[in-house]
């Protein structure tokens, strides 16, 4: 899954970068700085999550840490996505539990669209949904990308009972399967984006860390969770106070990428994804995803 999600990101402003070299370059050759001045200030605001927000795989064996918080039966999250100081993208995270989340499952969405500079030069719209099971566990999750000419749809079904994670990615515009692969996994692990949801139920204080079984259907690894400090984070939502915590999932962890992903959860019992940030390479820069509303 390194092309979903986080990695799905990394490949959409490379892709973006590279063709605004291609718009700042004449017939001649003539590198056209003017426009490339343009491009480069954008700067992707991600969660990524997002939505990564990016971003956190999670799992559910029991920790040594008191899960404390409890989450709303629904929940919308709005962000903004910025990339190299320009607003680069929307996301909205869609949460609906059970009234019984012990015995049923849940259901967490996620939508990512490019805007301005950057929708110009590489249009994306993509669409994520799991299903987790009691403790948050997955148990399938869907990615319908459109970055602008790729589409492909990537299924993956964990099944807790056999340990095993299939993972099935198409071409739709070739009609093509380009990837195929079944693993071994623990009873209980996260996706990406349900990770978020389960983080926010943990009770880990600056200096605490876990390590945790992660999967994301084509590699399962052992990742670090560390909370750091505590810090006042600024976004188009409000001041919040948060806890700083770094996810280790890059590095050859679970992606080969070198990079540092950091998640502030609001310090209240609310425990809201307030900022997501994936600090790559100065050729890709900083993706932040910064909280605009939450319903």
């Amino acid at each position: 899954m390194e092309r979903e999600l986080l990695g799905h990101t990394v490949w959409i402003l490379e892709s973006a970068a590279a063709a605004a070299r291609r718009r700042s370059t004449d017939r001649s050759g003539v590198y056209l700085p003017l426009v490339n001045v343009a491009a480069s200030r954008a700067h992707l605001r991600h969660w990524r999550y997002m939505t990564r927000w990016l971003w956190v795989v999670l799992v559910c064996t029991p920790l040594a840490w008191p899960q404390s918080a409890s989450l709303p039966a629904k929940e919308t999250l709005s962000f903004n996505i910025e990339w190299r100081l320009i607003t680069a993208g929307k996301a909205r995270m869609e949460w609906n539990s059970s009234a019984s989340p012990s015995t049923a499952g849940s259901q967490v969405t996620l939508h990512v669209e490019s805007v301005g500079l950057v929708s110009k030069l590489f249009r994306v719209e993509d669409d994520y949904a799991a299903n987790l099971g009691p403790g948050f566990c997955a148990q399938s999750s869907h990615l319908a990308a459109s970055e602008g000419p790729r589409r492909r749809d990537t299924k993956i079904t964990f099944d807790a009972g056999a340990r095993k994670a299939s993972y099935l990615e198409r071409d739709l515009v070739k009609n093509a399967v380009v990837a195929s692969k079944e693993i071994d996994i623990p009873e209980c692990v996260h996706d990406v984006v349900g990770g978020v949801f389960f983080l926010r139920t943990l009770n880990l204080e600056p200096g605490q860390s876990a390590e945790i079984p992660v999967s994301d259907g084509k590699k399962s690894v052992m990742a670090k969770v560390e909370a750091q400090q505590r810090e006042d984070i600024k976004t188009p939502d409000g001041t919040y106070k948060t806890i700083r915590y770094e996810i280790f999932l890059f590095d050859n962890v679970l992606y080969r990428r070198s990079a540092h992903l950091h998640v502030w959860l609001s310090d209240d019992r609310r425990r809201l994804p307030v900022q997501v940030r994936v600090r790559m390479q100065f050729t890709i820069g900083t993706i932040t995803l910064q909280l605009e509303k939450h319903e």
